[in-house]
Formats: C-alpha cells, structure tokens, sequence
C-alpha cells in the first residue's frame, strides 16, 4: 500500500485532516513517512508518531513512546494503553496548531536525545 491509496480509502474530513497533519510533520528536518499496517508512520531515528483513522470521521495523531514523555501526557488519551497515547481531532477546525507542535516537537526531540531500546527480551 503507498500513502495515495491510503488516502483514497478515508472521507474528505478525514483526507483533510491528514494531509494537514502529514505536510507539517514532514516540515521538520530528517522526519520521513512510511506506510506500516496499512497507515504512515512518521520517524526519524525511530518511529515517532502515526495517523489513524478513527471512525466514523475522526483521525488520531498518536505518538508510540508517549509513556516516556511526561511533558505531552497531559494533551495525549492513552486508551488502556501502556506505551501509545494519542489525539483525537475530529474537523482541521480542531487542529490546534500550538498543541500540536508542542506534542511533535517534544516527541521528536526525545527521539534524538533517549534512543529507543526494546522491552522484549
């Protein structure tokens, strides 16, 4: 799957929402897009973030080492979640711009500070 298909099979709200989110987080530098599990993923030396669609016409932004970053908790709904934690935004009219690069920048920060170290064992 490429990310046009992947557009192709969401609403217009959703499309819009995405293709808003996906120009400003590929605005920073070294952040690429992967399709991974049928959705992009965002990552630069590690995945960062990814957008999910969410039904019925909603997108969530989550952010896969969330539990690591305490500064963006407050903004982020876990969902019975250990690790992922994400937004939900339902319109573009309810994209808060500052939130969200505050929840970017802070991610993508870590992400070149603590590299990522798996769990398993």
């Amino acid at each position: 799957m490429n990310y046009d298909l992947f557009l192709s099979e969401q609403s217009e709200t959703q499309v819009a929402i995405i293709e808003y989110l996906n120009d400003f987080l590929l605005s920073y530098p070294e952040v690429q897009r992967k399709i991974r599990f049928k959705i992009p993923f965002y990552f630069r030396k590690s995945w960062i973030t990814y957008i999910n669609p969410v039904k019925p016409k909603a997108i969530e932004l989550a952010f896969l080492r969330a539990n690591e970053i305490p500064e963006i908790q407050p903004y982020l709904d876990f969902k019975k979640r250990k690790q992922v934690a994400g937004l939900t935004i339902a319109s573009v009219d309810d994209i808060d711009e500052e939130i969200i690069h505050l929840l970017f920048s802070c991610a993508y920060e870590h992400d070149d500070l603590v590299p990522y170290r798996s769990k398993r064992k």
